[in-house]
């Protein structure tokens, strides 16, 4: 049983602190990956179902910085803030993610982009500084479901691109 123990935590040191969700979308990666990095594509999908976003600064650098509301179905406001730490195209994205520049409850994550035939499996792996942090993002903001519709909401509109044939 102690070879068990010894075991687990060289699975992940942040497992506790995890959200971890995947998605394989109907497009090529390099569409998928742009739909991240550009605000004309941002606007048009990200969020829950239901939320809408307003962007006050966009900056996709690394160092670079995306000030936003979210706007959600019942009428709260939501201040987010948005730095990239890595940019590697088509591949991967890391980011810190907070209310505002300096917020102590920050978290990352990390997008993952991969080929998976003529479509891309998208990974969001986002760590929280602490398991509570984690699980009042689940239990009280709906993290898991919200992140699973905002890749939903992704997916439907990058698909929509490919069916038209347009890369506006």
């Amino acid at each position: 049983m102690s070879a068990m123990r010894r075991e687990a935590p060289a699975q992940s040191a942040t497992t506790d602190r995890e959200i971890v969700i995947s998605r394989v979308i109907s497009a090529p990666r390099e569409l998928v990956f742009e739909a991240f990095t550009e605000v004309r594509h941002l606007s048009q999908w990200w969020g829950p179902d239901g939320f809408t976003t307003t962007t006050r600064a966009f900056e996709f650098r690394v160092g670079g910085e995306w000030d936003f509301v979210m706007h959600g179905p019942d009428g709260t406001y939501y201040q987010e803030w948005i730095s990239w730490t890595e940019i590697a195209p088509p591949e991967r994205i890391a980011l810190l993610h907070g209310e505002s520049r300096g917020d102590p409850n920050v978290f990352e994550s990390i997008l993952t982009f991969a080929p998976e035939g003529a479509a891309t499996r998208l990974e969001m792996r986002t760590v929280f500084p602490t398991r509570e942090m984690r699980d009042e993002a689940v239990d009280k903001y709906g993290a898991i479901e919200g992140g699973r519709q905002t890749l939903g909401n992704l997916a439907a509109y990058v698909t929509e691109i490919v069916s038209k044939g347009v890369e506006d």
